[in-house]
């Protein structure tokens, strides 16, 4: 298969999403009345596709696009306070060639890692309702079996909970086995699905508060690059 390819063929299909009304009505007015210190800019205001290595073994799945974030850049975790935390935590891990992500022609790559969304548009209040959120799981299930990862890091507990149904869907695990999300948190599912490693999102409220830390990042990334045998 020809990852790039078939990364570019499902982006396409994402950008031209309008399953769910209200995340289509909130995405585009947010474009179009813009906030005040970005109002030279021209929104994105579609949904946003996946990023990053086509050889990846490192899926990264994060909540949405923020209203001013990914939803004006047009790129996953970039312009934003949570992407600048991200990026500087993959940059020093080795998974992202800049420490930076302020737009799509930034020069900005990533290393053997790959990230993408549980839903793929800017919700009110960064909350996509459930409803919304299994409109894009089909988006994410097909990303998995291009990439293959080795190992899935959840931003977050929707992230890992919308991670966690795409692999009932595929009837790799139960509903009767409960995999409990936390900070640090790391399953080996029954193969061959990859294994799954958990941290808190990088909101500006869970960075800003010290519930996440630079160096709590850190630390989880060495263990996923030890076990990549990287």
């Amino acid at each position: 298969m020809n990852r790039q390819a078939a990364l570019k063929r499902l982006a396409r299909k994402v950008v031209a999403c309008r399953l769910c009304p209200r995340l289509v009505e909130y995405r585009e007015r947010v474009a179009r009345e813009k906030r005040r210190a970005y109002l030279d800019w021209e929104y994105w205001g579609k949904p946003v596709p996946g990023f990053g290595d086509p050889d990846a073994k490192l899926l990264i799945v994060g909540l949405a696009p923020a209203a001013h974030g990914g939803n004006r850049t047009g790129r996953v975790f970039t312009g934003d306070r949570s992407g600048d935390f991200l990026f500087a935590a993959l940059y020093e891990a080795g998974f992202a060639s800049q420490p930076t992500s302020v737009s799509r022609e930034d020069g900005l790559q990533l290393i053997d890692s790959y990230i993408t969304a549980t839903a793929r548009c800017a919700p009110p209040d960064n909350k996509p309702l459930p409803s919304e959120i299994l409109n894009c799981r089909g988006y994410m299930e097909r990303e998995i079996r291009i990439l293959e990862p080795k190992a899935v890091l959840a931003l977050g507990r929707i992230a890992w909970d919308a991670y966690l149904e795409v692999l009932k869907q595929r009837a790799l695990i139960t509903s009767r086995t409960p995999y409990r999300f936390g900070h640090g948190a790391e399953i080996q599912l029954p193969p061959p699905a990859p294994r799954l490693f958990g941290v808190y999102h990088p909101s500006q409220q869970n960075t800003q508060t010290g519930k996440v830390t630079p160096a709590m990042y850190a630390e989880v990334l060495r263990r996923i690059r030890k076990f990549l045998g990287d």
